[in-house]
């Protein structure tokens, strides 16, 4: 999805979702993360993502989330397409930036950064406790309950 599809979304906070948060939104249904996709989804938030990160939710998915909740690309397809503004990605980072200690979510940690977005939202121990250092340069790093609480406050206030 382009910019130029959704103009709007520009003027708009970003965010940068974990895949955790992703799978609670659209398939486990938590309140919290459905919230926050529908401010997505009205493009009150402008959510980035990169290919990578669309591969990674292929990925889990593809191994199966139990019986209880049967989910696949195919079904979740739809909405990332209609939801996510796709970025490309920059190698380059600055050698003090936070390291997580789950190489795996480092991609989230940089992506959020270089693009400057506003909040990366995730449930994900490793890239929470990096919520300090990642404010010092300008991140907000919060599970969605957190994120509700102060997108609420937020909001209420008329900012």
């Amino acid at each position: 999805m382009t910019e130029a599809k959704h103009p709007a979304r520009a003027a708009s906070p970003a965010i940068v979702l974990d895949t955790n948060v992703v799978l609670e939104a659209w398939v486990f249904e938590n309140p919290d993360s459905v919230k926050l996709m529908s401010a997505v989804g009205t493009r009150t938030l402008r959510w980035l993502v990169t290919g990578e990160m669309r591969d990674e939710l292929i990925h889990v998915l593809g191994r199966g989330l139990g019986p209880r909740w049967p989910s696949a690309w195919e079904a979740l397809q739809e909405r990332w397409e209609s939801h996510a503004t796709e970025c490309p990605v920059d190698g380059n980072k600055p050698a003090h930036w936070p390291r997580c200690t789950d190489k795996d979510d480092q991609k989230f940690i940089d992506f959020a950064l270089q693009q400057k977005a506003r909040w990366l939202i995730s449930r994900d121990r490793a890239v929470l406790k990096l919520a300090s250092r990642c404010s010092k340069l300008g991140l907000t790093v919060v599970d969605p309950t957190r994120w509700l609480e102060m997108w609420s406050a937020e909001v209420s206030s008329g900012l």
